[in-house]
Protein backbone atom coordinates (compact mmCIF):
# COMPACT_ATOMS: atom_id res chain seq x y z
CA UNK A 1 0.00 0.00 0.00
CA UNK A 2 1.23 3.63 -1.01
CA UNK A 3 0.78 6.07 1.94
CA UNK A 4 1.38 9.96 1.66
CA UNK A 5 4.28 11.23 4.00
CA UNK A 6 4.20 15.06 5.54
CA UNK A 7 6.87 15.21 3.55
CA UNK A 8 4.77 14.82 0.41
CA UNK A 9 6.69 11.75 -0.73
CA UNK A 10 5.10 8.26 -1.72
CA UNK A 11 6.09 5.54 1.06
CA UNK A 12 6.07 1.91 0.89
CA UNK A 13 3.88 1.08 4.31
CA UNK A 14 4.25 -2.74 3.91
CA UNK A 15 6.79 -5.79 2.65
CA UNK A 16 10.55 -4.66 1.49
CA UNK A 17 9.71 -3.82 -2.17
CA UNK A 18 12.43 -4.38 -4.70
CA UNK A 19 12.64 -1.02 -5.09
CA UNK A 20 12.45 1.59 -2.15
CA UNK A 21 10.13 3.79 -2.05
CA UNK A 22 10.50 5.91 1.07
CA UNK A 23 11.83 9.29 0.72
CA UNK A 24 12.53 11.45 3.48
CA UNK A 25 9.34 11.15 5.35
CA UNK A 26 8.93 9.43 8.93
CA UNK A 27 9.08 5.19 8.54
CA UNK A 28 6.81 3.76 9.93
CA UNK A 29 6.39 1.53 12.99
CA UNK A 30 5.87 -1.32 11.04
CA UNK A 31 8.57 -0.89 8.72
CA UNK A 32 10.87 -1.02 11.68
CA UNK A 33 12.30 -4.21 11.69
CA UNK A 34 15.94 -3.79 11.99
CA UNK A 35 18.46 -4.66 14.83
CA UNK A 36 21.43 -2.49 16.06
CA UNK A 37 23.34 -5.47 15.20
CA UNK A 38 22.33 -5.10 11.58
CA UNK A 39 24.44 -1.73 11.34
CA UNK A 40 27.50 -3.57 11.54
CA UNK A 41 27.38 -5.31 7.74
CA UNK A 42 26.76 -1.77 5.92
CA UNK A 43 29.76 0.05 8.15
CA UNK A 44 31.84 -2.65 7.57
CA UNK A 45 31.84 -3.42 4.31
CA UNK A 46 32.48 0.17 3.09
CA UNK A 47 35.26 0.37 5.13
CA UNK A 48 36.98 -2.59 4.32
CA UNK A 49 38.39 -1.54 1.35
CA UNK A 50 42.48 -1.93 0.73
CA UNK A 51 42.28 1.69 0.16
CA UNK A 52 42.18 2.30 4.02
CA UNK A 53 45.91 1.24 3.50
CA UNK A 54 46.64 4.19 1.86
CA UNK A 55 46.48 6.36 4.56
CA UNK A 56 49.61 4.39 6.11
CA UNK A 57 51.72 6.83 3.44
CA UNK A 58 49.45 10.25 3.95
CA UNK A 59 50.03 9.82 7.66
CA UNK A 60 53.67 9.46 7.94
CA UNK A 61 53.94 12.36 5.58
CA UNK A 62 53.50 14.08 8.35
CA UNK A 63 56.70 13.51 9.19
CA UNK A 64 55.76 11.33 12.15
CA UNK A 65 57.34 8.21 13.38
CA UNK A 66 55.46 4.33 13.13
CA UNK A 67 54.18 3.96 16.98
CA UNK A 68 52.90 7.89 16.56
CA UNK A 69 50.87 6.88 14.00
CA UNK A 70 49.83 3.83 14.43
CA UNK A 71 48.09 5.01 17.48
CA UNK A 72 46.82 8.45 16.06
CA UNK A 73 45.45 5.74 13.14
CA UNK A 74 43.55 3.56 16.77
CA UNK A 75 42.21 6.86 17.91
CA UNK A 76 41.41 9.07 15.49
CA UNK A 77 39.57 5.97 13.66
CA UNK A 78 37.48 4.78 17.11
CA UNK A 79 36.47 8.27 18.19
CA UNK A 80 35.65 9.33 14.52
CA UNK A 81 33.09 6.58 14.20
CA UNK A 82 31.97 6.79 17.78
CA UNK A 83 30.78 10.27 16.96
CA UNK A 84 28.84 8.41 13.97
CA UNK A 85 27.21 6.32 16.23
CA UNK A 86 26.33 8.97 18.58
CA UNK A 87 24.65 11.25 15.70
CA UNK A 88 22.87 7.37 14.81
CA UNK A 89 20.87 7.47 17.68
CA UNK A 90 18.72 10.13 15.75
CA UNK A 91 17.88 8.34 13.40
CA UNK A 92 15.92 5.43 15.57
CA UNK A 93 14.53 8.14 17.62
CA UNK A 94 13.16 10.36 14.39
CA UNK A 95 12.98 7.19 12.09
CA UNK A 96 14.32 9.56 9.05
CA UNK A 97 17.20 10.51 7.72
CA UNK A 98 19.90 12.64 8.99
CA UNK A 99 19.55 15.78 7.34
CA UNK A 100 15.61 16.04 8.36
CA UNK A 101 16.50 15.22 11.89
CA UNK A 102 19.06 17.84 12.17
CA UNK A 103 15.87 20.26 11.24
CA UNK A 104 15.23 19.97 14.84
CA UNK A 105 18.46 21.95 15.74
CA UNK A 106 18.58 24.10 13.21
CA UNK A 107 14.59 24.70 12.16
CA UNK A 108 12.80 23.22 9.28
CA UNK A 109 14.12 25.79 6.82
CA UNK A 110 17.32 26.71 8.49
CA UNK A 111 18.38 22.97 7.91
CA UNK A 112 19.00 23.65 4.13
CA UNK A 113 22.39 25.83 5.53
CA UNK A 114 24.01 22.74 6.62
CA UNK A 115 22.16 20.86 4.46
CA UNK A 116 24.38 22.00 1.24
CA UNK A 117 27.23 21.65 2.69
CA UNK A 118 26.10 17.85 3.73
CA UNK A 119 25.56 17.30 -0.22
CA UNK A 120 28.47 18.63 -1.58
CA UNK A 121 31.07 16.64 0.98
CA UNK A 122 28.94 13.57 0.18
CA UNK A 123 28.87 14.13 -3.88
CA UNK A 124 32.58 14.82 -3.76
CA UNK A 125 33.15 12.16 -1.84
CA UNK A 126 31.64 9.72 -4.22
CA UNK A 127 33.01 10.73 -6.85
CA UNK A 128 36.42 10.23 -4.90
CA UNK A 129 35.21 6.60 -4.88
CA UNK A 130 34.39 6.51 -8.35
CA UNK A 131 37.69 7.90 -9.75
CA UNK A 132 40.08 5.76 -7.52
CA UNK A 133 37.96 2.38 -8.82
CA UNK A 134 38.43 3.45 -12.63
CA UNK A 135 42.23 4.48 -12.06
CA UNK A 136 43.06 1.19 -10.59
CA UNK A 137 40.95 -0.65 -13.42
CA UNK A 138 43.24 0.86 -15.64
CA UNK A 139 46.46 0.54 -13.85
CA UNK A 140 45.98 -3.15 -13.25
CA UNK A 141 44.48 -3.79 -16.66
CA UNK A 142 47.85 -2.69 -17.32
CA UNK A 143 50.11 -5.15 -15.16
CA UNK A 144 48.55 -7.70 -16.52
CA UNK A 145 49.55 -6.67 -19.97
CA UNK A 146 46.44 -5.15 -21.33
CA UNK A 147 45.84 -1.15 -22.73
CA UNK A 148 44.83 0.41 -19.75
CA UNK A 149 43.96 3.60 -21.92
CA UNK A 150 40.80 5.12 -22.64
CA UNK A 151 38.73 2.09 -23.71
CA UNK A 152 39.38 0.40 -20.53
CA UNK A 153 38.98 3.62 -18.16
CA UNK A 154 35.44 4.29 -20.59
CA UNK A 155 34.43 0.98 -19.94
CA UNK A 156 35.41 0.69 -16.26
CA UNK A 157 33.56 4.21 -16.00
CA UNK A 158 30.22 2.92 -17.18
CA UNK A 159 30.63 -0.27 -14.93
CA UNK A 160 31.17 1.45 -11.77
CA UNK A 161 28.44 4.43 -12.55
CA UNK A 162 26.08 1.52 -13.21
CA UNK A 163 26.70 -0.57 -9.81
CA UNK A 164 26.15 3.24 -8.04
CA UNK A 165 23.19 3.72 -9.37
CA UNK A 166 21.64 0.79 -9.69
CA UNK A 167 21.90 -0.04 -6.27
CA UNK A 168 21.64 3.67 -4.86
CA UNK A 169 18.12 3.45 -6.54
CA UNK A 170 17.07 0.21 -5.71
CA UNK A 171 16.98 1.42 -2.11
CA UNK A 172 17.79 0.54 1.69
CA UNK A 173 16.80 -3.10 1.54
CA UNK A 174 18.76 -3.95 -1.40
CA UNK A 175 21.89 -2.39 -0.02
CA UNK A 176 21.70 -4.33 3.46
CA UNK A 177 21.47 -7.25 1.25
CA UNK A 178 24.51 -6.24 -0.98
CA UNK A 179 26.38 -5.14 1.99
CA UNK A 180 26.18 -8.43 3.89
CA UNK A 181 27.66 -10.47 0.68
CA UNK A 182 30.61 -7.67 0.05
CA UNK A 183 32.16 -8.13 3.79
CA UNK A 184 32.60 -11.96 3.11
CA UNK A 185 34.36 -11.11 -0.26
CA UNK A 186 35.63 -8.12 0.35
CA UNK A 187 37.06 -9.38 3.77
CA UNK A 188 38.87 -12.80 2.63
CA UNK A 189 40.73 -10.86 -0.44
CA UNK A 190 41.97 -8.14 2.03
CA UNK A 191 43.34 -10.81 3.86
CA UNK A 192 44.69 -13.00 1.36
CA UNK A 193 46.59 -9.28 0.88
CA UNK A 194 47.93 -8.58 3.96
CA UNK A 195 49.41 -12.29 4.26
CA UNK A 196 50.78 -12.08 0.54
CA UNK A 197 52.45 -8.22 1.08
CA UNK A 198 53.53 -8.91 4.31
CA UNK A 199 57.67 -10.24 3.00
CA UNK A 200 57.42 -6.49 1.54
CA UNK A 201 57.88 -4.93 5.63
CA UNK A 202 61.30 -4.03 6.12
CA UNK A 203 60.83 -3.56 10.01
CA UNK A 204 64.29 -1.91 10.76
CA UNK A 205 63.53 1.14 7.96
CA UNK A 206 59.97 1.18 10.05
CA UNK A 207 61.68 1.10 12.85
CA UNK A 208 64.16 3.86 12.07
CA UNK A 209 61.55 6.23 11.31
CA UNK A 210 62.23 9.22 13.22
CA UNK A 211 59.63 10.40 16.17
CA UNK A 212 57.45 14.12 15.03
CA UNK A 213 56.42 17.15 16.56
CA UNK A 214 52.96 17.37 18.65
CA UNK A 215 51.84 19.23 15.71
CA UNK A 216 52.25 16.68 13.39
CA UNK A 217 51.00 14.13 15.57
CA UNK A 218 47.85 16.12 15.69
CA UNK A 219 47.63 17.36 12.03
CA UNK A 220 47.87 13.56 11.34
CA UNK A 221 45.10 12.72 13.86
CA UNK A 222 42.88 15.38 12.19
CA UNK A 223 43.16 13.77 8.52
CA UNK A 224 42.58 10.44 9.98
CA UNK A 225 38.97 11.54 11.73
CA UNK A 226 38.10 13.52 8.95
CA UNK A 227 39.11 10.96 6.22
CA UNK A 228 37.34 8.28 8.10
CA UNK A 229 33.98 8.52 10.84
CA UNK A 230 34.00 12.18 10.28
CA UNK A 231 33.76 11.66 6.42
CA UNK A 232 30.92 9.80 7.04
CA UNK A 233 29.43 11.32 10.08
CA UNK A 234 26.45 13.39 7.63
CA UNK A 235 24.76 10.42 7.14
CA UNK A 236 24.93 8.10 9.86
CA UNK A 237 21.51 8.53 10.91
CA UNK A 238 20.23 7.28 7.38
CA UNK A 239 20.69 3.66 8.34
CA UNK A 240 19.55 3.96 11.88
CA UNK A 241 15.69 5.19 10.81
CA UNK A 242 14.67 1.72 10.26
CA UNK A 243 15.42 0.58 14.18
CA UNK A 244 12.69 0.23 16.39
CA UNK A 245 12.55 3.32 19.13
CA UNK A 246 12.92 0.58 21.55
CA UNK A 247 16.94 -0.33 20.25
CA UNK A 248 19.47 1.02 22.86
CA UNK A 249 21.03 3.91 22.50
CA UNK A 250 24.47 1.80 23.41
CA UNK A 251 24.02 -0.52 21.04
CA UNK A 252 23.48 1.17 18.32
CA UNK A 253 26.89 3.41 19.18
CA UNK A 254 28.68 0.11 19.50
CA UNK A 255 27.65 -1.69 16.56
CA UNK A 256 28.22 1.10 14.46
CA UNK A 257 31.78 2.24 15.72
CA UNK A 258 32.91 -1.61 15.92
CA UNK A 259 31.67 -2.58 12.14
CA UNK A 260 33.46 0.76 10.92
CA UNK A 261 36.16 0.39 13.29
CA UNK A 262 37.17 -3.20 12.83
CA UNK A 263 38.68 -3.15 9.37
CA UNK A 264 40.34 -0.12 9.32
CA UNK A 265 42.39 -0.11 12.42
CA UNK A 266 43.88 -3.40 10.98
CA UNK A 267 44.51 -2.34 7.25
CA UNK A 268 46.00 1.42 8.20
CA UNK A 269 48.47 -0.40 10.34
CA UNK A 270 49.45 -2.44 7.65
CA UNK A 271 49.69 0.25 5.20
CA UNK A 272 52.15 2.09 7.79
CA UNK A 273 54.62 -0.96 7.82
CA UNK A 274 54.08 -0.61 4.05
CA UNK A 275 54.85 2.95 3.66
CA UNK A 276 57.15 2.69 6.14
CA UNK A 277 59.58 0.01 4.46
CA UNK A 278 59.72 1.03 0.94
CA UNK A 279 59.25 4.89 0.14
CA UNK A 280 58.59 4.76 -3.23
CA UNK A 281 55.51 2.77 -2.50
CA UNK A 282 54.64 5.75 -0.59
CA UNK A 283 55.21 8.10 -3.33
CA UNK A 284 53.17 5.90 -5.67
CA UNK A 285 50.38 5.97 -3.56
CA UNK A 286 49.88 9.48 -3.85
CA UNK A 287 48.65 9.55 -7.55
CA UNK A 288 47.47 6.09 -7.70
CA UNK A 289 46.51 4.13 -3.90
CA UNK A 290 44.85 1.16 -5.46
CA UNK A 291 47.08 0.86 -8.65
CA UNK A 292 50.44 1.59 -6.30
CA UNK A 293 49.61 -1.52 -3.73
CA UNK A 294 48.84 -3.77 -6.23
CA UNK A 295 51.71 -3.35 -7.97
CA UNK A 296 53.60 -5.69 -5.37
CA UNK A 297 51.31 -8.23 -5.33
CA UNK A 298 52.03 -11.22 -7.63
CA UNK A 299 49.92 -11.41 -10.75
CA UNK A 300 47.87 -14.89 -10.28
CA UNK A 301 45.98 -11.99 -7.44
CA UNK A 302 45.71 -9.52 -9.32
CA UNK A 303 42.14 -10.34 -10.67
CA UNK A 304 40.53 -10.97 -7.35
CA UNK A 305 41.95 -7.75 -6.20
CA UNK A 306 40.87 -5.64 -8.97
CA UNK A 307 37.10 -7.41 -8.57
CA UNK A 308 37.12 -6.82 -4.57
CA UNK A 309 39.13 -3.73 -4.92
CA UNK A 310 36.48 -1.89 -7.01
CA UNK A 311 33.73 -4.19 -4.92
CA UNK A 312 34.91 -2.22 -2.11
CA UNK A 313 35.17 1.16 -2.96
CA UNK A 314 31.87 1.22 -4.83
CA UNK A 315 30.17 -0.18 -1.39
CA UNK A 316 31.65 2.98 0.02
CA UNK A 317 29.92 5.40 -2.51
CA UNK A 318 26.69 3.35 -3.02
CA UNK A 319 26.08 4.30 0.84
CA UNK A 320 26.79 7.67 -0.05
CA UNK A 321 24.71 8.19 -3.20
CA UNK A 322 21.95 6.96 -1.25
CA UNK A 323 21.99 9.22 1.52
CA UNK A 324 22.99 12.19 -0.69
CA UNK A 325 19.78 11.53 -2.93
CA UNK A 326 17.69 11.89 0.93
CA UNK A 327 19.95 15.39 1.37
CA UNK A 328 19.08 16.68 -1.99
CA UNK A 329 15.11 15.63 -1.19
CA UNK A 330 15.69 17.66 2.27
CA UNK A 331 16.33 20.57 0.48
CA UNK A 332 13.21 20.77 -1.25
CA UNK A 333 14.30 18.84 -4.15
CA UNK A 334 9.99 17.50 -5.12
CA UNK A 335 10.87 13.82 -6.85
CA UNK A 336 10.75 10.47 -5.53
CA UNK A 337 13.55 9.13 -3.68
CA UNK A 338 15.25 6.62 -6.60
CA UNK A 339 15.28 9.95 -8.88
CA UNK A 340 17.20 11.69 -6.46
CA UNK A 341 19.88 9.15 -6.26
CA UNK A 342 19.95 8.81 -9.91
CA UNK A 343 20.07 12.89 -10.50
CA UNK A 344 22.95 12.23 -7.80
CA UNK A 345 24.54 9.16 -10.07
CA UNK A 346 24.38 11.03 -12.87
CA UNK A 347 26.60 14.33 -11.26
CA UNK A 348 29.08 11.48 -9.79
CA UNK A 349 29.61 9.73 -13.69
CA UNK A 350 30.50 13.34 -15.10
CA UNK A 351 32.87 14.41 -12.14
CA UNK A 352 34.48 10.99 -12.62
CA UNK A 353 34.70 11.38 -16.99
CA UNK A 354 35.94 15.15 -16.44
CA UNK A 355 38.62 13.95 -14.03
CA UNK A 356 39.25 10.84 -15.43
CA UNK A 357 39.80 11.40 -18.81
CA UNK A 358 40.58 15.92 -19.11
CA UNK A 359 41.77 17.15 -15.80
CA UNK A 360 45.51 17.33 -14.93
CA UNK A 361 45.52 17.12 -11.40
CA UNK A 362 42.51 16.15 -9.14
CA UNK A 363 44.50 15.50 -5.66
CA UNK A 364 45.13 18.91 -5.12
CA UNK A 365 41.67 19.92 -6.01
CA UNK A 366 40.26 17.63 -3.92
CA UNK A 367 41.96 17.73 -0.57
CA UNK A 368 41.48 21.68 -0.83
CA UNK A 369 37.94 20.80 -1.32
CA UNK A 370 37.54 18.61 1.67
CA UNK A 371 39.63 20.82 3.70
CA UNK A 372 37.35 23.90 2.97
CA UNK A 373 33.66 21.93 3.90
CA UNK A 374 35.20 20.01 6.23
CA UNK A 375 35.06 22.64 8.80
CA UNK A 376 31.31 23.90 8.61
CA UNK A 377 30.59 20.13 8.36
CA UNK A 378 32.59 19.40 11.86
CA UNK A 379 30.72 22.46 13.27
CA UNK A 380 27.28 20.81 11.98
CA UNK A 381 28.27 17.26 13.57
CA UNK A 382 29.22 19.25 16.81
CA UNK A 383 25.72 21.10 17.29
CA UNK A 384 23.87 17.97 16.30
CA UNK A 385 25.82 16.18 18.28
CA UNK A 386 25.10 17.99 21.80
CA UNK A 387 21.35 18.34 20.57
CA UNK A 388 21.25 14.84 20.67
CA UNK A 389 22.83 14.41 23.73
CA UNK A 390 20.50 16.72 25.48
CA UNK A 391 17.08 15.46 23.98
CA UNK A 392 15.68 12.81 26.20
CA UNK A 393 12.35 11.90 24.00
CA UNK A 394 11.94 10.97 20.48
CA UNK A 395 11.41 13.62 17.87
CA UNK A 396 7.85 15.38 16.78
CA UNK A 397 7.45 13.82 13.64
CA UNK A 398 5.02 16.05 12.95
CA UNK A 399 7.11 19.39 13.54
CA UNK A 400 9.94 17.93 11.56
CA UNK A 401 8.51 18.89 8.37
CA UNK A 402 6.70 21.80 9.41
CA UNK A 403 8.02 25.24 9.78
CA UNK A 404 5.19 26.52 12.42
CA UNK A 405 6.24 22.76 14.28
CA UNK A 406 7.88 23.38 17.92
CA UNK A 407 11.25 23.52 16.08
CA UNK A 408 10.38 26.82 14.17
CA UNK A 409 11.47 27.47 10.52
CA UNK A 410 15.04 28.90 11.48
CA UNK A 411 17.44 28.63 15.16
CA UNK A 412 19.33 31.21 14.68
CA UNK A 413 21.72 29.93 17.88
CA UNK A 414 22.53 27.35 15.22
CA UNK A 415 23.16 29.27 12.44
CA UNK A 416 25.09 31.64 14.03
CA UNK A 417 27.06 29.39 15.88
CA UNK A 418 27.81 27.36 12.71
CA UNK A 419 28.71 30.19 10.96
CA UNK A 420 31.09 31.57 13.93
CA UNK A 421 32.65 28.17 14.52
CA UNK A 422 33.46 27.94 10.42
CA UNK A 423 35.30 31.40 10.16
CA UNK A 424 37.34 30.71 12.97
CA UNK A 425 38.12 26.87 12.10
CA UNK A 426 38.81 28.43 8.19
CA UNK A 427 41.85 30.33 10.00
CA UNK A 428 43.42 27.61 11.64
CA UNK A 429 43.65 25.54 8.37
CA UNK A 430 46.34 24.78 6.19
CA UNK A 431 45.72 24.87 1.84
CA UNK A 432 48.81 26.10 0.44
CA UNK A 433 48.01 24.04 -3.03
CA UNK A 434 49.93 24.94 -6.50
CA UNK A 435 47.88 26.23 -9.37
CA UNK A 436 45.25 23.93 -9.45
CA UNK A 437 43.72 24.66 -6.46
CA UNK A 438 45.42 28.11 -5.25
CA UNK A 439 42.31 29.80 -5.69
CA UNK A 440 41.36 28.30 -2.15
CA UNK A 441 44.15 29.41 -0.30
CA UNK A 442 42.82 32.08 1.52
CA UNK A 443 42.16 30.18 4.48
CA UNK A 444 44.76 30.03 7.32
CA UNK A 445 44.28 33.71 7.92
CA UNK A 446 44.51 33.32 11.97
CA UNK A 447 47.42 31.01 11.83
CA UNK A 448 49.93 33.55 12.95
CA UNK A 449 48.39 33.36 15.91
CA UNK A 450 50.23 30.08 16.52
CA UNK A 451 53.08 30.79 14.40
CA UNK A 452 52.25 31.82 10.80
CA UNK A 453 51.71 29.06 8.09
CA UNK A 454 54.93 27.85 8.25
CA UNK A 455 55.45 27.40 11.72
CA UNK A 456 54.84 23.67 13.94
CA UNK A 457 51.20 23.82 14.32
CA UNK A 458 50.35 25.00 10.67
CA UNK A 459 49.60 21.70 9.26
CA UNK A 460 47.82 20.63 12.08
CA UNK A 461 44.56 21.63 10.81
CA UNK A 462 43.04 22.96 14.18
CA UNK A 463 40.67 24.27 12.93
CA UNK A 464 38.28 21.14 11.84
CA UNK A 465 38.88 20.78 15.98
CA UNK A 466 37.95 24.23 16.80
CA UNK A 467 34.81 24.09 15.13
CA UNK A 468 34.08 20.67 16.61
CA UNK A 469 34.27 21.57 19.68
CA UNK A 470 33.24 24.97 20.16
CA UNK A 471 30.01 24.48 18.37
CA UNK A 472 29.18 21.37 20.56
CA UNK A 473 30.20 23.37 23.86
CA UNK A 474 28.03 26.43 22.33
CA UNK A 475 25.52 24.67 21.50
CA UNK A 476 25.13 22.19 24.73
CA UNK A 477 24.81 24.90 26.96
CA UNK A 478 23.27 27.97 24.95
CA UNK A 479 20.41 25.40 23.51
CA UNK A 480 19.72 23.89 26.52
CA UNK A 481 16.31 25.78 27.63
CA UNK A 482 15.28 25.87 24.75
CA UNK A 483 15.73 21.89 23.93
CA UNK A 484 13.75 21.35 27.22
CA UNK A 485 11.17 23.72 26.13
CA UNK A 486 10.39 21.70 23.00
CA UNK A 487 10.79 18.33 24.98
CA UNK A 488 7.66 19.91 27.43
CA UNK A 489 5.76 21.23 24.29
Amino acid sequence: MITESPAGQPGNAAGAPLIELAGIEIIPESERHAKPRDLFWPWFAANVSVFGMSYGAWILGFGISFWQAAVVSVIGIVISFFLCGVIAIAGKRGSAPTMVLSRAAFGVRGQKVPGIVSWLTSIGWETYLAILAVLATSSIIARLGGDGGTAVKLVATIVVAVLIVGASVLGYHTIMKLQSILTWLTGFITILYVVLTFGHIDWAAVSAIPAGSLGAVIGALVMVMTGFGLGWINIAADWTRYQKRTASDGSIIFWNTFGASVAPIPLVIVGLLLAGSDPALSEAINSDPLGALASILPIWVLVPFLLTAVLALVSGAVLGIYSSGLTLLSLGIKVPRPVAAGIDGTILTLGTIYVVFFAANFIDPFQSFLITLGVPLASWAGILIADILRRRRNYDEAALFDPKGIYGAWDWTSIGTMVVASLIGWGFVVNNFADSASWNNWQGYLLPLIGGKEGDWAYANLGVFFALVLSFVVTYFARAAKIRAQEAA
